[in-house]
């Protein structure tokens, strides 16, 4: 934003505004949430970061025990039907084209892969900010999400 001056010549002079201070003063959140919105280190206690990230880490982690239970049992259990059914002659594998097509697919998801590395190295350096500036709740969560695999 300039705020534009009479010019002296045949050149317009603009002047510059300093807009860094006024950033700091005016955060976009405390237009949307108002003054008490800020970051989660300032609005909330330790005591109280540390619950937050541990229920919520609890309840990540129970889902987590389920779902993943639920899975595996359903892989597992389909490939033991396939294996009776190989068994007992219902079903004839040719294998020579199923390692063909394993290597096809191999093939194509490195491709994939490396297409996709910066996307990912981006992600994992915005998670990694996310986490050391709100160390409390995600130290609380990593907690939560242990107790809610044990449980």
């Amino acid at each position: 934003m300039a705020a534009r001056r009479e010019p002296s010549s045949d050149d317009e002079s603009y002047e510059v505004l300093d807009l860094t201070e006024y950033a700091r003063r005016h955060h976009w959140w405390n237009r949307l949430f108002g003054r008490n919105s800020g970051p989660l280190t300032e609005k909330y206690s330790v005591a109280t970061q540390i619950v937050m990230g541990g229920v919520s880490g609890w309840c990540a982690g129970f889902l987590f025990q389920k779902v993943g239970k639920l899975a595996a049992t359903a892989v597992g259990g389909g490939f033991l039907l396939l294996q009776i059914a190989s068994h007992g002659g219902y079903i004839q594998i040719d294998w020579k084209r199923v390692e063909k097509d394993v290597n096809k697919a191999k093939r194509k998801i490195k491709k994939e892969a490396n297409k996709s590395v910066p996307e990912i190295n981006t992600l994992i350096e915005e998670s990694t900010d996310f986490i050391k500036k709100n160390i409390v709740v995600s130290g609380g969560f990593v907690g939560g999400f242990l107790l809610g695999l044990a449980s």
